[in-house]
């Protein structure tokens, strides 16, 4: 779907469609350059670069290592107001499989989750804030590193994001494949799940396999365990509740050693939940029985659980405010208020504990099949054409959030 057939309402969208190709540029060479978490050093200069041009009034770097702020200030600050948008900026370590001449051109590595795509979208509106000025405020553009895995929203807070820049309100957005262009999701409460690592070793005693009634076989006290851990939702978690555990990998023996029964097994996995009550439920009751159907057999089971990212809650208010910014812009009928929670994380939520604001998802999977590749695949590409959409989308959240006074 091209962006001029969205007709999204509103100067900003318009203003922004003019340089639609200057975007598209800049998204592409970011996807052929990827770098990871706390490495975006091609990236970060990259994006200054288009900032400078874009005449920001500052670019504030070292912010959580390879993260940045910019800052615009509006017409007039009578009220001291001050608005957050923020734009993750790092790949994933995966080999890309597209044969487009923006394709990566590092191996292993990959743009496979589009945030290249936000970080020009926030470039974009970067440059329409700059040139109109026409809000009563600061707008305070973050660009985080480190989404994938390593907390750089964490990282950037604790770096003195919020006290450095005391935003009253912080907003971010996310692609979503399976959505058409020219449509947001948003709810009032939780749009993304808390994502735990689990890991359970599990100590026996090892032996030869001809004479297993000599051991106390860890393989055997994994398979039990990996089939009862499926209880734990079933079973503890109300059903009105959500939450899901998987176990993902296994690690005990020697494929060489087929007659060789190991001392040791390690068993790899993932908890998600919105609640920190049930949260705290599946931890206590994984260890429990974890470790009782391990005395079962003679063994121990020792359960490590390691909180990665917090659930993504928005704030009632600003989500309904943003909801209406979109609105305003596509159309009440390609604005969902009350979009599915994901089980998927982000770090987004770090943001979302210490500021009021919300999350959106902006949908990017074109009828030509544009843009229709699920999230982390191989084949997977940001779809271009909702470049104006998202950056006019950021810019109506600064603007109406600190409107200019009426004459």
């Amino acid at each position: 779907m091209q962006a001029a057939r969205l007709r999204p309402a509103g100067r900003a969208f318009a203003h922004i469609a003019e340089f639609h190709t200057e975007l598209t540029a800049l998204r592409r060479d970011l996807h052929a350059h990827p770098e990871l978490g706390f490495e975006e050093v091609y990236t970060a200069a990259r994006v200054k670069e288009a900032l400078r041009a874009c005449g920001v009034d500052e670019i504030h770097e070292r912010i959580g290592k390879t993260g940045f702020v910019a800052v615009i200030r509006g017409r007039s600050d009578t009220r001291g107001a001050m608005v957050g948008l923020r734009a993750d900026m790092d790949a994933l370590p995966m080999t890309e499989h597209n044969e487009f001449t923006w394709k990566s051109s590092k191996q292993g590595l990959m743009h496979g989750c589009g945030h290249d795509g936000h970080t020009t979208m926030l470039v974009g509106a970067a440059r329409y804030l700059a040139q109109t000025r026409n809000f009563d405020g600061t707008a305070v553009l973050i660009f985080q590193p480190g989404e994938e895995g390593f907390a750089g929203a964490r990282v950037m807070i604790e770096d003195g994001l919020f006290d450095r820049f005391p935003v009253q309100s912080v907003y971010g957005m996310h692609n979503w494949p399976s959505m058409k262009p020219g449509t947001v999701g948003i709810n009032m409460g939780a749009m993304m799940a808390a994502a735990d690592r689990i890991t359970i070793d599990i100590t026996g005693r090892g032996g030869h396999g001809a004479h297993a009634y000599q051991t106390v076989d860890p393989v055997l006290v994994s398979a039990h365990i990996i089939t009862a851990v499926q209880s734990l939702v079933s079973r503890n978690v109300r059903p009105i509740d959500s939450a899901v555990v998987s176990l993902v990998a296994m690690q005990a023996g020697d494929l060489g050693a087929f007659s060789v029964i190991p001392g040791k097994a390690t068993l790899v996995g993932t908890v998600r939940t919105f609640h920190p009550d049930v949260q705290d439920l599946i931890e206590r009751r994984l260890s429990e029985l974890c470790s009782g159907i391990a005395l079962g057999f003679g063994a121990t089971a020792t359960v490590h659980y390691e909180r990665i990212y917090p659930a993504t809650i928005n704030t009632p208010r600003e989500a309904a405010f943003a909801a209406d910014v979109a609105e305003r812009l596509l159309g009440a009928e390609h604005v969902d208020r009350d979009m599915e929670p994901s089980m998927g994380a982000e770090d987004f939520s770090f943001m979302l504990q210490v500021k009021p604001g919300a999350y959106l998802r902006i949908g990017q999977g074109g009828s030509s099949g544009a843009g229709s590749t699920s999230l982390h695949n191989s084949r997977y590409d940001f779809n271009d054409e909702i470049l104006p959409l998202g950056a006019a989308l950021h810019a109506g959240l600064a603007e109406q959030a600190m409107p200019l006074a009426q004459a």
